[in-house]
């Protein structure tokens, strides 16, 4: 077993990661790898760091002589796994809303087709781990659809919501465009109380 660094560590780093009922975990070598009801996850440990498991716990250590470098890794590695396990337990979820007149999102074979009043139509190939859903949401009145993504993995998630509001992010003069559920739209006055406008 690598050695770790005794003395100061980082304060989130050193909390142990609880490993959620139905979720094994195996370490091996640099590698760990969780497994749970939604999936698998793996991530390659950075050298500076010591990951250990014991009594349901995964415990994160700086290595011996890596300095203030594994104190910083310690924190993030911790990060990383607790996300891991959260992820293939629960998995994380995104959702993002449509609004704007005929504006629509149809999901098939793995691609997002997006209609939300440009010239073309936006296409967006969605990763296997992402699962996706779309429905249609009446708000008084008010229909438009509602795109749901899920995974065990919470970076791809945000990446490919993130993706999904670049096409049309909501406009700041009417709210129109894409955003995330629940998301505040500050609008603003119109284009005439802009300064210099």
């Amino acid at each position: 077993m690598t050695e770790t660094q005794t003395g100061k560590q980082s304060r989130n780093g050193k909390k142990p990661v609880v490993i959620a009922q139905g979720v094994q975990v195996t370490i091996s070598g640099q590698d760990v790898t969780a497994k749970g009801p939604k999936g698998e996850l793996t991530h390659t440990l950075r050298p500076e760091v010591v990951v250990a498991q014991e009594e349901g716990q995964l415990t994160v250590s700086p290595a011996a002589g890596s300095g203030k470098t594994g104190l910083q890794y310690q924190g993030l590695t911790r990060a990383i796994l607790n996300n891991m396990v959260e992820g293939v337990a629960t998995g994380y979820k995104k959702s993002l809303d449509f609004r704007g007149v005929g504006y629509r999102a149809e999901f098939k074979n793995d691609q997002l087709k997006m209609t939300v009043g440009l010239s073309h139509q936006p296409i967006l190939d969605i990763p296997k781990a992402v699962s996706v859903k779309v429905e249609t949401i009446d708000e008084a009145g008010t229909k438009f659809p509602r795109v749901h993504l899920e995974s065990p993995d919470k970076q791809l998630v945000g990446r490919i919501a993130a993706r999904i509001r670049q096409v049309r992010p909501p406009e700041p003069y009417n709210g129109k465009g894409v955003r995330y559920t629940g998301e505040r739209i500050r609008e603003k006055a119109g284009k005439a109380g802009k300064a210099g406008a």
